[in-house]
């Protein structure tokens, strides 16, 4: 793998000297700072040690405050616009056509999700999320598009075991900014679960936030992964992952595994 071109990949937020410097160059951002850790400690507290349950607490709260923030952070709806572009004309240019089966994981509120929509034949597009009120956003995000007669699928969920959806199914899975937030026993589970449901030939696109030193979290909300520990996550499942050169090219701040189906076998028939 090539060096990254961001310098920061061997930052790490955790430590108290970072937090200290950044401080200081951002001395505007520390009562919010505080404010968001005060509530995140209070629903850990109220999650009782449940991921999925904290994070949903975390989206419910975000997205109260602003729909389009609340997916990816997004300051303004014309950030929110261009990394859904950036998503879609990616993947576009990697493989994604209209006869394309798709399963989004962490669909939020269609940022990048209504163009798929609006891509892909009707009924090829299926969205997951953990959070009942971003899904809430969604639906008005297709009513915003006009894309009603598309007839995608939102569902929430609650874990990434994906148990409800069928084998062999999806040809695309794509997942942006989502293990960026999740813990390794959620993305353990989640590749424990996603060669069942991807279709023969087919392929899982995940975003992560990636560092080059030492793995840690901020918040609970952040977490930074070497890329190896999840390329060896996925092959403890049988899966292979491939680090996406050209996605580093782009101005976003993570980076991106794809992850297929093992290599056949030349001597089975």
């Amino acid at each position: 793998m090539p060096p990254s071109p961001f310098s920061r990949s061997w930052t790490d937020r955790s430590r108290p000297g970072y937090k200290v410097r950044y401080a200081v160059r951002h001395p505007e951002r520390v009562v919010p700072y505080v404010r968001r850790a005060g509530r995140d400690l209070w629903l850990r507290l109220r999650s009782r040690g449940d991921h999925v349950a904290y994070y949903r607490g975390v989206m419910a709260s975000d997205t109260a405050r602003s729909p389009e923030a609340a997916v990816g952070g997004a300051p303004s709806r014309e950030r929110w616009l261009a990394i859904g572009r950036m998503q879609f004309d990616y993947l576009v240019g990697h493989g994604l056509r209209p006869e394309d089966r798709m399963l989004e994981i962490g669909c939020g509120n269609l940022r990048a999700g209504w163009r798929f929509i609006r891509h892909l034949e009707p009924g090829h597009y299926y969205g997951i999320d953990i959070s009942p009120d971003i899904l809430i956003e969604a639906k008005r995000t297709l009513v915003r598009y006009g894309l009603q007669d598309r007839m995608p699928y939102l569902t929430p969920v609650d874990d990434l075991t994906l148990d409800f959806l069928p084998d062999a199914h999806f040809t695309v899975v794509h997942a942006h900014s989502v293990f960026s937030h999740s813990p390794l026993e959620v993305i353990d589970e989640c590749l424990a679960h996603v060669g069942r449901v991807l279709a023969p030939g087919g392929f899982f696109d995940f975003t992560f936030d990636r560092t080059e030193g030492r793995e840690h979290q901020v918040l609970r909300e952040d977490f930074y992964y070497r890329t190896e520990t999840l390329v060896g996550l996925a092959r403890k499942h049988g899966l292979r992952a491939r680090f996406m050169d050209d996605w580093e090219l782009l101005p976003h701040g993570q980076s991106k595994l794809r992850v297929t189906g093992p290599e056949p076998d030349p001597a089975v028939p």
